[in-house]
């Protein structure tokens, strides 16, 4: 099992706002490696994305924790808030027969995902948030969701996709407890969905989240 228990402060400071369309940071590209029991990916990153200096460890965890593809709900699979693509693209490498989508803000981020898509052979459709087609209807949505971006932007994002899960769909989230995934998943309970915390480990929760 990989550690954990680090809190992730690669994006803050002068790395400018991961959550923006356009970082402000330089570019300085890099490469992290990607490793789980079934898989090792070496992926592409950069300076003002999302954990650029390692694959975040919330992000391993939750990996780890999701049930195999046989266990997935039917339907396209969807990491929202995808960054360079660690999630979307262990997930299609798992489920080659699925369609991912990765929906990702940052244009740098996006492009990095594409990339590592490509060069692991990975079907990966990378959007923006507004290239998203009406008509996406995902089973099974996958996201370590970017908490940072403040408490209101978050819950709009959580509801606009919860609202487009299929009935019998699920999300599986990672959110750190220091930076409020039990009054998240609470929050979320107050709307009416269903939240179970399948797991909690040094400093993170992973929250199954059902209609």
């Amino acid at each position: 099992m990989p550690d954990v228990s680090a809190t992730d402060h690669g994006d803050q400071g002068d790395q400018g706002h991961y959550f923006s369309s356009e970082p402000g940071a330089s570019s300085a590209p890099g490469s992290v490696d990607l490793v789980l029991p079934d898989l090792h990916l070496t992926l592409r990153t950069d300076r003002g994305v999302f954990s650029g200096a390692r694959v975040d460890p919330g992000t391993k965890l939750l990996l780890l924790e999701l049930p195999p593809p046989s266990e997935w709900p039917d339907g396209p699979v969807v990491d929202v808030g995808a960054g360079y693509g660690p999630i979307a693209c262990a997930v299609a490498a798992r489920a080659p027969d699925r369609r991912i989508w990765a929906v990702e803000v940052n244009a740098r981020a996006a492009d990095l995902c594409r990339v590592n898509a490509a060069t692991h052979d990975l079907d990966v459709h990378t959007v923006t948030p507004e290239e998203v087609p009406a008509d996406l209807l995902p089973g099974l949505i996958v996201s370590n969701p970017p908490i940072r971006v403040g408490k209101a932007a978050l819950h709009d994002l959580l509801e606009t996709w919860m609202a487009r899960l299929r009935p019998d769909g699920e999300a599986w989230l990672v959110v750190q407890r220091n930076l409020g995934a039990d009054s998240l998943a609470s929050w979320m309970e107050s709307r009416g969905w269903q939240v179970a915390r399948t797991r909690s480990r040094q400093g993170y929760r992973i929250l199954r989240v059902t209609h």
